[in-house]
């Protein structure tokens, strides 16, 4: 009996985890493409084919919701960034690296930094209610620290440097280039998202970093 009711229950647990995921994923193109505000559990029903009461059973509102699709996405680009493995590189090429995929992560995932948006617009208040966010940045930074101290050791980077602040001028870089491109490419007459602009933008935020970090 227990060996029948065994398989039962994890199924029940796998179908609850693809509602979830299907769930999750839809909320965050609705939240992407709406924001907090303008965002309708309804919507978000249609586009995940799945019973708007049963998004109420797993995640009780549309805050709590967009608390959850908030930290799923900070869980994928922490989860691709361990991925890259940057403690087994140079000082000099983990930074590189960072870099690199910092940039190509919002390319490729544009949602996230409408995402961003959106938590900002509302103070972030459902980001200081996530500890799991927390818990998940901690790692990049001692990451980061170590990556600096070992360049310092070794006589390529210059002590003193903040992993937290040069997190913050890596994103940045990226993100304010590519949240205002619109407003940016019709300021200055040019298109910055042409493939070539997109190059030049990268091998300027690589220049800009590995500037500030290297030993003179």
């Amino acid at each position: 009996m227990h060996t029948e009711q065994a398989p039962a229950t994890e199924e029940r647990q796998r179908d609850a985890e693809r509602s979830q995921s299907t769930i999750l994923a839809a909320a965050r193109d609705e939240f992407a493409e709406h924001g907090l505000g303008g965002a309708r559990m309804d919507r978000i029903a249609e586009r995940a084919g799945l019973n708007k009461r049963l998004i109420y059973y797993y995640f009780a509102d549309k805050e709590r919701l967009f608390q959850a699709v908030l930290e799923q996405a900070y869980r994928d680009i922490r989860d691709r960034e361990r991925a890259l493995k940057l403690q087994d590189l140079s000082p000099t090429e983990a930074v590189r690296r960072l870099v690199e995929f910092t940039w190509q992560y919002y390319l490729e995932c544009p949602e996230f930094l409408t995402l961003l948006n959106s938590a900002n617009l509302h103070r972030a208040r459902h980001l200081h209610q996530s500890a799991e966010v927390r818990e998940m940045n901690s790692p990049l930074v001692d990451m980061l620290g170590e990556i600096l101290e070992r360049g310092r050791k070794d006589g390529s980077f210059r002590g003193g440097i903040d992993p937290v602040q040069l997190y913050v001028s890596i994103a940045g870089l990226a993100y304010f280039y590519l949240s205002n491109n619109h407003t940016l490419s019709a300021i200055f007459g040019r298109d910055l998202m042409t493939p070539k602009a997109r190059n030049e933008r990268l091998s300027h935020m690589c220049d800009v970093i590995l500037g500030y970090v290297l030993r003179d």
